[in-house]
């Protein structure tokens, strides 16, 4: 396993290990149950980097509504016993949403947690989870990340399905790319990377979107305008920008307007499609946008600040 963190070091990323609370993993092997301590020095002396700490069986243990108390628990044990190793491992903490971890997965000395039960590559549940998500948006921020789930963007697998490219039509990717960067989520990828086709790394690899979404200001979504067929959130960028979405949610193009009144920002301010990597006429008046169904575009306005 050391050799294996060596050669992913050696490339420049980082190295990740999955266990559960409970006796068992989701899959069911073994779990970190009552071994936490001992887990937790391994992984250190491995050289791993991050966590991913499923629920799992812990669900037989603790059953379907446990405390307050008994959620924290098995997060704060395994937090406690990864401050004690000798290595920065940030810990993830996968338990579905239940009792309002963002309120409270940082004491366990979790970075992320999971807000929602699994994703799944269908434009219903894609939908839900960001706006659960948009929800919360106000206490995520550096360090406290709340996770809406792994990206459901090319050819994927999992549990008892078998490999097939996402269900998501392309617009539907889009706007999932697009929600996930504007609420500053983990992007966690769960496709077969050797069969990563050009659609998706373009998807997954827009520097400019990327940028959005790990800002340095931590600052997640709000939203301006909603009417439940089409949303126009807003985020604060660390050097002064501002990036805007626009997201259609009905089966049919709709055209969104866009206003300096709306926006909070001046005539005249300058304005760039993300997704089009290229810049628009500086906003001045009403500017209207087609948005294809299920689709979103991604703006960002004003110029940066020069230090």
């Amino acid at each position: 396993m050391k050799a294996l963190t060596d050669h992913i070091h050696a490339r420049g990323l980082k190295a990740g290990i999955y266990s559960s609370p409970g006796p068992r993993t989701c899959c069911g092997f073994e779990g970190s149950y009552q071994h936490e301590a001992a887990d937790a020095a391994r992984y250190a002396e491995w050289g791993f980097d991050y966590l991913k700490y499923d629920w799992c069986s812990y669900f037989d243990l603790a059953g379907l509504d446990a405390p307050l108390e008994e959620l924290k628990g098995p997060y704060r044990a395994m937090g406690e016993a990864l401050q004690k190793s000798p290595r920065d491992i940030v810990l993830s903490m996968g338990q579905g949403g239940q009792g309002a971890p963002w309120l409270w997965g940082h004491e366990c000395g979790a970075s992320l947690w999971r807000i929602e039960t699994d994703i799944w590559d269908k434009w219903t549940v894609i939908f839900a989870i960001g706006m659960t998500d948009l929800a919360i948006s106000q206490y995520a921020h550096p360090g406290h990340w709340n996770d809406p789930d792994m990206l459901v963007v090319g050819t994927m697998c999992w549990g008892t399905n078998k490999q097939h490219p996402s269900a998501l039509r392309p617009n539907e990717q889009i706007t999932h790319i697009t929600m996930w960067s504007m609420l500053a989520a983990p992007l966690l990828l769960g496709c077969d990377l050797t069969k990563l086709d050009a659609f998706t790394f373009n998807l997954v690899a827009n520097p400019e979107v990327i940028d959005v979404d790990q800002d340095p200001l931590g600052k997640s979504a709000m939203r301006l305008q909603g009417d439940g067929t089409t949303e126009i959130w807003t985020r604060p960028l660390f050097d002064g920008t501002k990036a805007v979405a626009l997201f259609n949610l009905s089966p049919w193009q709709q055209t969104i307007v866009l206003s300096p009144e709306l926006l909070a920002v001046k005539k005249g301010t300058p304005m760039r499609d993300l997704w089009q990597r290229r810049d628009s006429d500086p906003i001045s008046g009403d500017t209207l946008f087609d948005v294809a169904p299920h689709g979103a575009v991604l703006l960002k306005l004003g110029a940066p600040k020069t230090r």
